[in-house]
């Protein structure tokens, strides 16, 4: 029987690129020199440091065109809250999106049972399978979900006939 997954991954190599060109990129400008600025990519988080809150506004705006042209979605990260660090500087935490948690998921199957297609979707951890028996209905689904909004970068892998 013909299935797909819809999944929400990013490509971590990319990141780690984004997350360097924007150090490079800090240490060249004129704006940021004799003031301390970091961007710290971790397991599941970039941290970013600014000396005030003009200069992490500029470092999120770099992080965000770097990540851009390097495609990765602007939607697969969640900017947390602006906290003040020692000397005056401030940081933000911004966690990276992976994968589809369960209410989304089950938006997403909403969605595709709303649609009256002869296909099953149901969840499978943090991704959602799609099986239907003639592979125009599971494009049709995939178009479907293209058109709507869930917040998350979806991604369609796994198109098995």
């Amino acid at each position: 029987m013909p299935s797909f997954d819809v999944v929400s991954k990013v490509d971590m190599q990319e990141i780690d690129n984004a997350v360097n060109q924007t150090v490079k990129e800090i240490e060249q400008r004129f704006d940021f020199k004799g003031t301390h600025n970091e961007v710290t990519l971790e397991k599941d988080a970039i941290v970013l440091l600014g000396a005030d809150d003009y200069k992490l506004q500029a470092i999120v705006d770099i992080l965000k065109g770097k990540l851009v042209r390097r495609s990765v979605s602007p939607k697969n990260f969640d900017y947390g809250k602006k906290e003040p660090a020692s000397g005056g500087a401030v940081r933000q935490r911004v966690g990276i999106v992976q994968g589809i948690d369960k209410e989304k998921g089950k938006d997403i199957i909403k969605a595709i049972k709303d649609s009256k297609l002869k296909v099953q979707p149901q969840i499978m951890e943090d991704q959602v399978r799609v099986t239907g028996k003639k592979i125009d209905d599971l494009q049709e689904v995939i178009q479907l979900l293209k058109t709507k909004d869930f917040g998350i970068e979806l991604q369609f892998v796994n198109m098995r006939s």
